[in-house]
Parts: structure tokens; sequence; C-alpha cells
């Protein structure tokens, strides 16, 4: 007995496990459900063991500057051994969700991944606990309080910071309580429905302008908006700034109040402060009238530019017969430069957590892996939901190929792709063939012009997809509900409009006028 005992013993010290093996089961000890890469060797390994586990693998088709995440990541590590990984990825997984989210990089060495080592040596790291939940402090909340009160002309500003962090009840309860207008950034949108009645993203430069207090809900004072300065805004305009990172707080604006802590939790401790003293900024107030003047004018300008007639069509008429036919709950992916600036005015979300753009850095290529990666949780969890991938032509050559990653997968993807012939702006194929006869396209072709009605929508096609080339509005509504009523498979909408298509004229009265 005592021989059999120590053979037992004897022969699990001696069982043997591969880097390959440990990764994954680290991996899927941190609750992780999808693994996105593209295989090669030693990467081939590391994919099959991921699915022997339960993780589901898509294979993608670009891969852009893997070594360049390192730059840009939160945190990034290289084990210095096999049984080192669970501890590193362990780290990794929640670094990336604790504080402000954002991407980690382990960088593995190839030899580990074929590495043979004692199963009796890799001790995995259990689940990470959920992200802490920090409050501001009390002062600085009763602060930002009496700031809000005094206010002339108030703005409450919603990031995606504050959709990461699921304020969406709390922030629409201040909304509503205290009749405050309120103005989403990009991914913003949804937190509060758009066509909320206190939403003046139809006034957004107007806003931005004249406010005399800002609070921002997750949002950065980037290049998004502005940086916060003069003459996009007042140059004594006071911002409350509510933010997860402190190192966030005061970048390029000193704030009036800095509130650090979870957005949810402060925007509770805010509403805890106007419930003990009621409070409402008058509806029938003059910056009230204001915005809701220039939001009226500028609608109205959108609309007119929409119903234009011409041979083609404009990113309005598009963007109008697209808002038509949306369904209120799919998620909406867009990059680009007009494609994704015009759209975010005229296509409305309504649900929190469901638009992604090329985000702070406006990176272009990311559009189609977000669009994938929004399909997959659909697909997965059965919700029935339709991701709509919007595209300028310029954005969707940097990652077109993943076409096929979605046709591969059976994506519930509808794909359009705004086609001006270029990059902001493209020329018609007769112009195009009159400036071949004038000399070589190496010197005489702009070089933001790409082939005239190139046909995007054979790509799809190739690969088992549907199909559509448009030209008129009515070509593209009818498009547009075939792709939406077949579920069957993804669709790809190539539609065409002006080359020298543009967004409405801009008010740049802020130029000659400091204060309202």
């Amino acid at each position: 007995m005592l021989e059999s005992n120590f053979a037992e013993r004897s022969d699990t010290s001696e069982e043997k496990v591969s880097g390959a093996t440990v990764i994954a089961q680290a991996l899927k000890t941190q609750n992780v459900e999808f693994m996105f890469g593209i295989v090669g060797i030693p990467v081939f390994e590391i994919a099959f063991a991921a699915q022997r586990l339960g993780i589901r693998y898509i294979g993608m088709r670009n891969e852009q500057a893997v070594e360049a995440c390192r730059l840009y990541s939160k945190f990034s590590a290289r084990p210095s051994s096999v049984e080192a990984i669970p501890t590193i990825i362990e780290k990794a997984v929640r670094s990336s969700i604790y504080g402000r989210p954002g991407a980690c990089y382990v960088d593995i060495p190839a030899d580990f991944v074929n590495l043979q080592v004692n199963v009796n040596s890799v001790k995995y790291v259990e689940c990470c606990m959920p992200p802490p939940v920090s409050m501001a402090e009390t002062s600085a909340v009763q602060l930002a309080a009496s700031v809000i009160r005094n206010a002339k002309q108030p703005l409450l500003i919603i990031g995606k910071g504050a959709a990461y962090a699921h304020a969406e009840e709390g922030i629409r309860k201040l909304v509503e309580q205290c009749k405050l207008p309120f103005l989403p950034t990009p991914m913003g949108k949804g937190v509060i429905p758009d066509n909320h009645p206190n939403c003046v993203r139809a006034a957004r430069s107007r806003a931005l302008q004249f406010a005399d207090v800002i609070v921002l809900f997750g949002a950065r004072l980037n290049w998004i908006l502005h940086f916060g300065l003069p003459p996009r805004y007042r140059p004594d305009v006071k911002f409350i700034q509510i933010d997860i990172c402190a190192e966030e707080l005061g970048n390029n604006v000193r704030p009036s109040v800095t509130l650090l802590g979870d957005i949810n939790a402060v925007t509770k401790q805010l509403l805890e402060q106007f419930d003990k003293t009621p409070w409402q900024y008058p509806p029938e107030s003059q910056w009230w009238k204001t915005l809701r003047e220039k939001m009226k004018s500028n609608e109205a300008a959108s609309k007119e530019l929409a119903s234009k007639k011409s041979p083609l069509m404009n990113y309005y008429t598009v963007f109008f017969c697209v808002q038509e036919q949306l369904p209120r709950d799919c998620i909406v992916v867009s990059e680009g430069a007009n494609t994704m600036d015009i759209g975010r005015t005229v296509l409305e979300n309504y649900l929190p957590r469901h638009r992604l753009d090329a985000g702070t850095f406006g990176t272009m290529g990311v559009g189609l892996g977000f669009a994938i990666a929004a399909a997959i949780v659909v697909k997965d969890r059965h919700l029935g939901q339709r991701v709509i991938c919007v595209e300028g032509d310029s954005a969707f050559g940097f990652s077109g190929m993943e076409v096929e990653t979605i046709c591969r997968y059976n994506l519930p993807i509808v794909l359009l792709v705004v086609n001006n012939n270029g990059i902001y702006q493209g020329l018609d194929a007769d112009t195009w063939n009159e400036m071949l006869n004038v000399g070589d396209t190496t010197v005489v072709a702009p070089p933001s012009c790409f082939l005239p009605n190139l046909h995007y929508e054979q790509i799809m096609t190739a690969f088992g997809g549907k199909g559509y080339f448009v030209q008129t509005p009515e070509e593209l509504q009818e498009s547009l509900k075939q792709s939406l009523a077949d579920t069957t498979k993804p669709s790809l909408i190539n539609i065409m409009i002006e080359t020298q298509a543009t967004r409405k004229a801009q008010d740049f009265q802020w130029l000659t006028r400091s204060n309202m």
C-alpha cells in the first residue's frame, strides 16, 4: 500500500503542463469567455488550449502594432517564468477593470508557450474581486451642489465614463429633478436617450460656448471637448469634474470643484443634496430659450440638407434615411471623418453602452473589430439585437478584410459604407477619367482620392453575405429594410454620395463673442 501511494504521488509530481495550457487556464480562472486573435506559431497552441477549456476563440484578420500597445496600456508586463503567468494575468484583468477601465498588455515569450513544466509548480490565482466603489468627499459634494444652484446657465456633459459606471438611472433622475440641460459625448450617447427633451446636442456649440457652470460626468476635457478652453468656452466658466481617475482631475483646465469617485455613487451623493433641499433650474429661463431656439434652427438646417434634391445623396440624406429604420435597441458602431461626425448628430441612441466609435484617440480601423466583438456577445446571449456598423469608405479600407471574419461566424451585422470616392472628398468618374488624360496619376491625382465608384459590397458577397450598391434614398431604404429583415446572414450596403459632400455650415460666432 505504501509503495502504491508513493508511486501515485510520484506520477502526479512528474505530470507536465504546457505554457499554452497555463495561459488558457489562467484566463478561464479570471472568467474570460471570449478570446480574439490571429493565429500563427506559437499562438496556435494558445488558441487550441483556450477552446479545450471552453473559451470562445474568434480568429481575426487584421493585426496592427501589437508591440505599440505597451505604450498605451494601463499595465504591461512580461512573466519571468511559466509559473508566474497566472499571477500576471490576474493582475492584468484586475487592472483593466479597476479605476478607469483600459487595455492591459502581457508579453509572453514564445518559448514559454510550448515549454513543459511540472503541473504542481503552477498556482492559479482565483478570479479578482469586482471593482471597489469609491465616493467623493462630502464637503466637495456640498460645494458642487452649491455651485450648481447658483448657476445662471448650467450644462451637464455626460461622458463614456458615466456609461461604463452604469450611472444612467441616477443621472437621469438628476436631470429631470433639477430640470437641467445635458449634452452627451459620442460614447456617452444613450445614458439618457437622445430624444429626451433636456438633451441639447443639436445646440452643442452654443451650449458649450455660453454655459457658466459645466458638470463633467466621466468626460475628459480633450480634443473632443475642445480642451475646455476659450474661445469655445467662456473664460470664466466653472467646471465641476466627476471622475474615477485622480490623474484626470485638472487636466487642461483647473476645475472649481473636483469629485473623485465612482460616477454612479457620486451622482447619488449629489441627488442626496438636492433631496435634502429641493431645487430646480427654471425651465422658462433665457438660457433654455436660447438653447431651444438654436436647436430648432440647427435641426431645420439639417432637415433641409437631407431633403436636398441632387443626382446623388449627401451625408444628411443618408443618415435621415437610416435613422428612420434603425431598431431602438441596435448597437451603433461608427468610424470615419464626416461619416462619424455627422452620423453622431443624426443617428440616435436610446440605451446606454450601445454606441462605439473611434474614441479618444480618433483611431481609424477599429470599427469592424468593435462590431465583431459586440455581435459575438449579442449572438452568444441570444439578445436578438442588430449591430449597425457605419463606416466611411476610407475607414472601411483599414480593416475591410474583417468582412470574412463576419461571414465566417455569421454575425448579425449590417455594414453601411458611406462612399464619396475618397478621404473627406473624392472625384466623380468623369472628372477622374479627364484627369487621367492630363498626366501620371502619381503627379496629378489628389492624394485624398480613391478610384471612383468602388464596389465594396462585392467584398461581402465574395464571402457569402449580402451586398447592395445604392445611389438613391429609395434604394437605400429598400436595401436597409431587407438587411434588417434577413437575420440569416450579414449585409453590406455600399452607399454612393456626392463626392464633394460635407457637413452643414458651422456657427463661428464664438470667434467674435466672449459672452452672452
